[in-house]
C-alpha cells in the first residue's frame, strides 16, 4: 500500500511540475521576470541574461499539492482497511515541513521580486535574509516542540542521543545553513534540480525502509517535482528556479531529514550543497588572509570547474553522481542500523 502511494505521488508531482511549465514559462517571460546575471560571474553566462526566473513555482506547486492530497488520501484509505494511520506527530512533521519550505520559498520570492523590480542581481540584504530565515526555522522547531518532538537525534552505530536544550540552536543553524547551501548550488543549468532529485530518491528509500509513509510520499513529491522542472531547466535552461525555488528546496530537504530524526545525515544527503557553501567560505577567507590570492578560480566550486573548461552538463553529471554515492552510503547506514530506527 505504501509503495503504491509513493509511486502515485512521484508520478503526479512530475506531471504537474512538467505541465505547469507550459503555462508558467511564457507567463514569466510576458511579465519580464528575467534573471540579471552577476558582473563577476563567468562571461559566457551573460548569454543567459533575461531568462525567466521564479520557475521554482513548478515544483513548489506540484510538491505541496501532491503531498497534501496523497497523504490525506492515504490516511483516509488506511483508516478503512484496518491499517492504522501514522501518529499525529508524523502527520505534523509532514505539514509543518511543507509550511516551513513554503515560508523559505516566500523569502526567496521577495528576494527575486526585488531583483526583478530593480533589474539587478541583489535583492534582500544578507541581514534581512538571515533574520527571516532564522524566524522560519524557529517557528518550525517550536511547532515540533509543541507537538511532542524530543531533542534527540539518531547517530549511526550509537543510537538515539538526547542533547537537551542545545538541540534547538544547533538545529536552527543547521536548517538555515542548509537552506543557504542549496541556494548557493543554484548557479548553472540543471544543477540544483538534479542533485535534489537524487537526494529525493534516497529519501524515498530511507523513509520507506523505516516505515514513515507520510515522509516517503513527501520525498516522492520532491523527486517527481524536480524531474518535471528539469524538463525546463536542463541545459540550455528555459527558466531558472530563482531564490524562490532554491530556498524552498533547502527548507523541504531539512523538513524531510529532521522529520526522520536523522539530522546528522544532512552531512551525507547534503554533501554537495555543503561543499558548495564551504568553497565560498574558504575562498573568502583565503582571499582575506593572503590579501588578494584565490584558492579556487571562482566560487562556488561549480564555477571553478567551469573555469577549468568543464561543460555545464559535465558538472551536473559528476555532481549528481557524487550525490547518488552519498545517498547510497546514507541508505546503507540506515539498513545497517535498521533495528534501532523503528
Amino acid at each position: 500500500m505504501t509503495g503504491i502511494w509513493t509511486i502515485i505521488a512521484a508520478a503526479l508531482s512530475f506531471a504537474i511540475s512538467g505541465l505547469l511549465g507550459i503555462w508558467l514559462v511564457p507567463f514569466l517571460r510576458k511579465l519580464h521576470f528575467g534573471q540579471t546575471i552577476l558582473e563577476e560571474g563567468p562571461k559566457w553566462h551573460k548569454g543567459k541574461q533575461g531568462t525567466p526566473t521564479m520557475g521554482g513555482f513548478m515544483f513548489i506547486v506540484s510538491s505541496i499539492l501532491t503531498t497534501s492530497v496523497c497523504v490525506l488520501l492515504f490516511y483516509f484509505f488506511t483508516g478503512h482497511d484496518g491499517i492504522p494511520p501514522e501518529t499525529t506527530l508524523q502527520t505534523v512533521k509532514v505539514f509543518a515541513g511543507l509550511f516551513m519550505a513554503a515560508a523559505f520559498g516566500a523569502i526567496g520570492f521577495i528576494d527575486d521580486y526585488v531583483k526583478v523590480a530593480k533589474k539587478r542581481n541583489l535583492g534582500l540584504t544578507p541581514g534581512q535574509k538571515l533574520a527571516l530565515q532564522f524566524f522560519v526555522a524557529a517557528a518550525y522547531l517550536a511547532t515540533m516542540y509543541l507537538f511532542g518532538e524530543g531533542t534527540s537525534t539518531f547517530i549511526p552505530f550509537v543510537g538515539e542521543i538526547d542533547i537537551g536544550i542545545m538541540y534547538y540552536p544547533v538545529a536552527a543553524v543547521l536548517i538555515v545553513g542548509m537552506v543557504n547551501a542549496v541556494n548557493l548550488t543554484d548557479g548553472i543549468d540543471g544543477l540544483d534540480g538534479s542533485i535534489t532529485f537524487f537526494a529525493g530518491i534516497f529519501l524515498i528509500l530511507i523513509s520507506g525502509y523505516i516505515a514513515r509513509t507520510g515522509l516517503s510520499i513527501m520525498s516522492a513529491a520532491l523527486a517527481g517535482g524536480c524531474l518535471g522542472f528539469l524538463i525546463w531547466n536542463f541545459n540550455p535552461a528555459k527558466t531558472f528556479m530563482g531564490d524562490t525555488g532554491s530556498l524552498y528546496l533547502g527548507g523541504y530537504l531539512c523538513a524531510l531529514i529532521f522529520g526522520l530524526d536523522m539530522e546528522i545525515f544532512i552531512v551525507l544527503l547534503g554533501f554537495v550543497y555543503i561543499a558548495e557553501m564551504f568553497s565560498v567560505i574558504l575562498q573568502v577567507g583565503y582571499f582575506k588572509l593572503t590579501h588578494g590570492k584565490r584558492l579556487f578560480k571562482m566560487s562556488p566550486i561549480h564555477h571553478h570547474f567551469e573555469m577549468c573548461g568543464w561543460s555545464e552538463v559535465k558538472i551536473v553529471t559528476v555532481f549528481s553522481i557524487v550525490e547518488a554515492v552519498c545517498g547510497a552510503l546514507a541508505l546503507a547506514l540506515v539498513i545497517l542500523n535498521g533495528r534501532a530506527l523503528f
